[in-house]
């Protein structure tokens, strides 16, 4: 075991000490969006509000039932792409995000990080499905957007770039004149690990339980943490900090 944890920080040393530029994904590495304001809930709103308008028929059985509101909203934008539909339906995401920033719970150890990481000389950057405006809310309330801006990319209305489409990856890249080699991104799902495969950035994968790292280790990540806590020891100690 010990071997094996040497190992581990070795994996994270390597990494930490290429990355320039760290993009973040924001529900899950950064906070659990949904922690007081459960994402079942936001999702049978919106199936409900879909069933108000006389489309129930839509969506799919297993669709309907689904416990995740992204999944809603791509469900709909894949059969009515571009469409007036999927931006209202985007839009009433959006204020439940916003409602649900409100009481959102910062992941463990990731404040301090990312105050480490910027103070050591990286840049961050978010690179999210969730609604830009909703991560820049959240991130000023803990005093973080400066470490950020404006480096904030999220759902944009063309929901078919979303992750795992590296397009907010991409532009990030862009926006920082960096390198997909130099850059190291976090992210908790089986799309962030995709979208940075497909933009050739390294991945961090953060899986707070089993359920996630199986999702990560059958998505192909290789790298992934329990808990942002080694990382953070990591970082300090590469800054000379203690």
């Amino acid at each position: 075991m010990a071997e094996e944890a040497e190992t581990e920080i070795g994996k994270l040393q390597e990494m930490t000490a290429r990355a320039r530029v760290v993009l973040w994904d924001f529900d899950g590495p950064i906070c659990g969006l949904f922690a007081s304001y459960p994402a079942e809930q936001v999702a049978y709103g919106l199936v409900d509000w879909l069933e108000g308008q006389g489309l129930r028929g839509l969506l799919t059985d297993g669709e309907r039932e689904s416990l995740d509101p992204q999944a809603v909203l791509r469900a709909v934008d894949r059969r009515h792409p571009r469409s007036d539909l999927a931006l209202e339906l985007e839009e009433q995401l959006t204020q439940e995000e916003l409602r649900a920033a409100k009481s959102a719970m910062p992941t463990a150890y990731a404040d301090p990080l990312m105050h480490t990481w910027s103070a050591v000389g990286a840049r961050l950057a978010i690179t999210a499905n969730n609604s830009p405006v909703v991560a820049k809310s959240y991130l000023e309330n803990r005093g973080l957007l400066s470490r950020f801006a404006p480096h904030v990319y999220g759902r944009t209305r063309k929901l078919h770039l979303l992750k795992p489409d590296p397009h907010c990856l991409n532009r990030a890249l862009r926006a920082m004149d960096a390198a997909a080699q130099d850059a190291l991104m976090i992210g908790d799902a089986d799309t962030d690990f995709l979208a940075a495969q497909a933009a050739g950035v390294p991945f961090l994968g953060y899986a707070r339980n089993q359920r996630k790292r199986k999702c990560l280790r059958e998505a192909g990540a290789t790298a992934i943490v329990d808990s942002l806590e080694p990382v953070l020891r990591v970082v300090r100690t590469m800054g000379g900090l203690k």
